[in-house]
């Protein structure tokens, strides 16, 4: 079994960022990527609201944070988590598909994943005219039409963020009236771009290379129909990566982390990082912010127990 100052578990911004504090620090961290490098900014076609690029690639932009906790010492396991015991206390066991680790301190960075249709031609299209980020991709929708698939507050929410870019937003929603707030509801109401297409539930996305129609269904009624677009753009909703921790460390009712403004969990010397404990900015800057925060904790906190 191999002893460990520091594990860091997930490779999204969150979990990079520590790597480059922890690094600094001279910790000689870990880092075990998961099975996705890089998070769902990686996924990402162009990022242009990270500080300091204009226009940048998102698996680009996990590559020069990779490099730089590379180059500061970080080692990179490629594999999965597949066990933690975080019950005994410091030392944790962390143990993945090939490897046991023995850790003094461990931070949580598995990011949370948007919840997917499941249909035919939603993941080959995914950068490609599907997108579970407004924030992220809606800039490069200027003059286009969009559909956005969802009913409650975080589909209207970017929804109208849309607005600012595309030509027109159709709402489709499977049911016949909307979960959202009466704010947000009324606030669609009075934008002339905002059109809905509900009791509808979509089938299929195609396209030639890029998103060009996709096959919607009435519930009510059964009827198929061929609705042309340029964008589909999935909320209804996330889900945080923290099956593996359940029992663990304590979690709030939608299975978030919970944490305090330093980072740490319920269990002494676990911190936690980015989208798996915050439920509220998801993004790429805020998640590599609460990563640095991680990092400088467990540091600290190593400190306090004789890790120089």
């Amino acid at each position: 079994m191999v002893e460990e100052n520091l594990v860091i578990i997930g490779s999204g911004p969150a979990g990079l960022t520590a790597a480059i504090y922890a690094a600094r620090a001279n910790l000689k961290p870990l880092l075990i990527t998961g099975n996705e490098f890089g998070g769902q900014i990686a996924i990402t076609n162009e990022v242009e609201n990270y500080p300091g690029f204009d226009s940048i690639l998102g698996p680009d932009l996990t590559e020069k944070m990779r490099a730089q906790a590379e180059r500061f010492g970080t080692r990179f396991e490629i594999n999965e988590v597949t066990e933690v015991d975080f019950t005994h206390g410091s030392p944790f066991l962390v143990k993945t598909y090939s490897e046991e680790y023995r850790a003094k301190a461990v931070i949580v960075a598995t990011g949370a994943s948007a919840k997917r249709l499941g249909i035919p031609g939603e993941n080959d299209f995914i950068g490609r005219g599907v997108s579970y980020c407004a924030t992220c991709d809606g800039f490069f929708f200027r003059n286009k039409d969009v559909l956005v698939v969802g009913g409650g507050d975080s589909a209207l929410q970017e929804g109208l963020f849309l607005t600012k870019f595309a030509s027109r937003v159709r709402i489709v929603h499977r049911r016949d009236s909307l979960r959202a707030g009466e704010l947000l509801k009324t606030r669609a109401a009075a934008n002339e771009k905002i059109a809905y297409v509900l009791d509808t539930a979509l089938e299929e996305i195609r396209g030639n290379g890029a998103v060009k129609e996709v096959v919607a269904k009435n519930i009510k009624t059964g009827e198929t129909q061929t609705l042309d677009t340029d964008g589909v753009f999935v909320f209804i909703g996330h889900y945080p990566n923290t099956q593996l921790f359940e029992g663990q460390l304590a979690m709030d009712e939608q299975k978030f982390i919970i944490t305090d403004q330093l980072r740490q969990t319920s269990v002494p010397g676990v911190f936690a990082a980015g989208e798996v404990q915050d439920p509220i900015f998801k993004q790429a800057v805020s998640s590599a912010g609460q990563g640095c925060e991680a990092a400088i904790s467990a540091e600290r906190w190593l400190a306090a127990h004789g890790v120089k």
